[in-house]
């Protein structure tokens, strides 16, 4: 099956109202037929550039220079064995881990500006609860309520 036969597949179920359809059908985010998918490649590739060269990288090499002058000065003492290396690592390491951390509401907001709601790490959703994942299966009687309640504004 090829490509062109998938997407008219599901273009057909969208438009016949099928399972992508409606507000109880499933709706990934890629496949919104106004939204590229050159144009999300692109710009996760331009997070993943511009979190590593302005945060993750900067922040790495200013942790591990901080850590390896507390060294020299005597402030830590290096490992008899392994010498500064395991403090200069971990230093590195979780400075790199917190310059790629603090880059995702930049690249969130760049998602949101193609479309995108809730694409990519802590959604509107679980904002909302946080420490809770967010649940899309609603419950029979849920979704009664939900149809009776409109009707009962009128």
């Amino acid at each position: 099956m090829t490509s062109e036969t998938t997407e008219t597949a599901v273009k057909t179920e969208v438009a016949d109202g099928g399972p992508a359809a409606g507000k109880g059908g499933c709706k990934w985010p890629l496949s919104d037929p106004h939204i590229h998918r050159e144009d999300v490649r692109k710009v996760w590739k331009e997070c993943q550039e511009e979190s590593f060269w302005h945060r993750a990288l900067p922040l790495s090499l200013g942790s591990m220079a901080v850590t390896g002058g507390l060294i020299y000065n005597g402030v830590w003492k290096s490992s008899k064995r392994f010498g500064p290396f395991p403090k200069l690592a971990v230093a590195g390491l979780l400075g790199f881990a917190v310059g790629k951390g603090s880059y995702i509401r930049t690249c969130q907001s760049k998602f949101q500006e193609l479309g995108l709601k809730d694409f990519g790490p802590r959604s509107d959703r679980e904002r909302s609860h946080p420490g809770h994942r967010a649940c899309n299966h609603v419950c029979e009687e849920c979704q009664r309520k939900a149809q009776d309640a409109p009707a009962e504004k009128v």
